[in-house]
């Protein structure tokens, strides 16, 4: 009798564990599910973040392409070496790499696999192929061969070892890309007013793409003259920007803040000075730009004593730092000819034009439309228009824009008039303006700027004279170390197609 009790307590205690086990089971599934945790997204809020991803990385801008085209300088070395020494930084050159694949090509190849097959998103899946077109532009242009075809589908396809496209062959389809997706927009279709590049806008949607084909048109002035004025016509003819109203920009706050005035008004903000070429070059010719872009902390001997009391934008006061000094070198620069150090220098006023919160980041502006439409009106590429009404169009249109950046950066339309009188386009010199109008419209947007100098030649600017440098002039930025060490097979046959992986070695547009 007792041993039937014991099991009788024994099996109602298994029982009553099962039991017990069965009823916190009840609903476990429920409460193990987070009903909050989104399991899709919608594919505008991934080309949103593209868009805002795009802004220049610091790095790469700050360090490189504005030091090659002689705008932006650092006297200094360490994590800022690069174009002011002319010596191959790969912690500076990698950024944009880096950031472009990571962050917009990522989501801008998601956008595209998502909505191709969507007909309700198709207005979306031509917006993201635009934009992946812009992006690799700028990648092509800044390091030549790149992954192109297989790019940015590690997500989608599980493809971590993407072949390097040549460079030629990644134009003719960003031609292709930029001219189809243009021409499939409809406004009809669903409008995406989430987008916050136009706000779903088509028609400044179809603008920035032809204006993105007058680029690229451009772009191939010297390797194919034929393609170059048939691309050219053809974005002429689709429409392009023509006003400010119509500018490619990325809007900053402070949440998404500006990352190269980001860098200026933090850690650099003592290190970085506008150059003598480009300080020159606007002073020289009374440009009203000058007090609208640069600011000098008179008499400053080190960053703490760049206060607001000792800040000047008057034109009158404005001094470039040459290239071709190190900080001891501009040290002993700057006393020679009366300041109190390289801190003395001008810079760009990290309070206007590069504020992290408020400056945008132009990708495309009216400005810049104009000015190349002078140049392919100079060479007989189109017949509408004149070059000189493009000209002054580029100029003036720069001018208005630079209001965008900050109420005190703005010029007043008697001083871009007055301006224009006294430094009258000139036919003989046409080229010559347009290019250094056209350096001076891109200032900030170092890519651009780097790419249209390599291929105009304007302003001519002289060799960095850096006694310790590596190479004569950088023609592109070297890859990063990660690619040889994870995708070296695929490198490096884009090195021996390309030619050596180092500063010199000229992209193929640029041969």
């Amino acid at each position: 009798m007792q041993l039937i009790m014991k099991q009788i307590i024994k099996y109602s205690f298994f029982l009553t564990i099962v039991l017990f086990a069965a009823s916190c089971d009840k609903g476990f599934d429920d409460l193990n599910t987070n009903k909050v945790n989104p399991t899709a997204i919608d594919p505008l809020y991934q080309l949103n973040n593209a868009v805002v991803n795009a802004a220049f990385p610091a790095s790469t801008a700050l360090a490189y392409d504005m030091g090659v085209v002689q705008q932006i300088i650092s006297p200094n070395n360490g994590v800022l070496n690069g174009a002011n020494f002319n010596s191959d930084n790969r912690g500076n050159t990698q950024v944009i790499w880096q950031n472009y694949y990571r962050n917009v090509i990522r989501n801008t190849n998601d956008v595209i696999v998502k909505t191709k097959s969507d007909a309700g998103r198709a207005n979306l899946y031509q917006m993201a192929r635009i934009f992946q077109a812009y992006t690799y532009m700028v990648l092509t242009d800044e390091y030549g061969d790149i992954p192109y075809t297989e790019g940015g589908k590690g997500y989608t396809d599980q493809n971590f070892f993407p072949v390097y496209d040549a460079q030629q062959s990644i134009y003719t389809d960003i031609i292709k890309e930029l001219g189809e997706a243009a021409t499939a927009l409809n406004a009809a279709g669903k409008i995406e007013t989430g987008d916050i590049l136009y706000g779903g806008v088509v028609a400044q949607w179809k603008k920035f793409a032809y204006s993105l084909l007058l680029r690229a048109g451009m772009r191939l002035s010297k390797a194919d003259a034929a393609k170059a004025q048939s691309t050219v016509q053809a974005a002429v003819t689709g429409g392009v920007i023509l006003l400010n109203a119509d500018n490619a920009l990325i809007r900053h706050d402070a949440n998404y803040t500006n990352p190269i005035g980001g860098t200026l008004n933090s850690t650099e903000a003592a290190n970085f000075y506008l150059t003598k070429p480009f300080v020159d070059s606007l002073k020289n010719r009374n440009d009203p730009r000058l007090p609208a872009i640069a600011v000098r902390y008179v008499g400053a001997t080190s960053g703490a004593t760049q206060t607001t009391a000792s800040r000047t934008t008057d034109p009158s006061f404005q001094v470039g730092l040459p290239l071709g000094f190190d900080n001891n070198g501009a040290n002993a620069y700057a006393v020679s000819i009366g300041l109190k150090s390289f801190y003395d220098f001008s810079q760009a006023d990290r309070t206007r034009i590069a504020n992290d919160k408020t400056a945008p980041c132009f990708l495309v502006t009216a400005a810049q439309t104009q000015l190349l439409l002078a140049e392919a009106r100079q060479r007989g590429w189109i017949t509408t228009g004149t070059v000189q009404g493009y000209y002054d169009a580029g100029v003036t249109l720069h001018m208005q824009q630079m209001a965008s950046y900050h109420p005190g950066s703005a010029i007043a339309a008697s001083d871009i008039t007055t301006y224009l009188t006294n430094n009258p386009f000139d036919p003989a010199r046409a080229l010559e303006q347009i290019g250094t109008q056209y350096w001076i419209a891109s200032f900030l947007n170092g890519p651009e700027a780097f790419a249209n100098y390599r291929r105009t030649g304007f302003p001519a600017l002289a060799p960095n004279p850096y006694p310790g440098k590596e190479v004569a002039f950088i023609n592109r930025l070297t890859y990063p170390n990660s690619e040889q060490s994870v995708n070296p097979t695929n490198l490096n046959v884009a090195i021996s197609r390309q030619g050596p992986d180092k500063l010199d070695t000229k992209v193929w547009w640029n041969k």
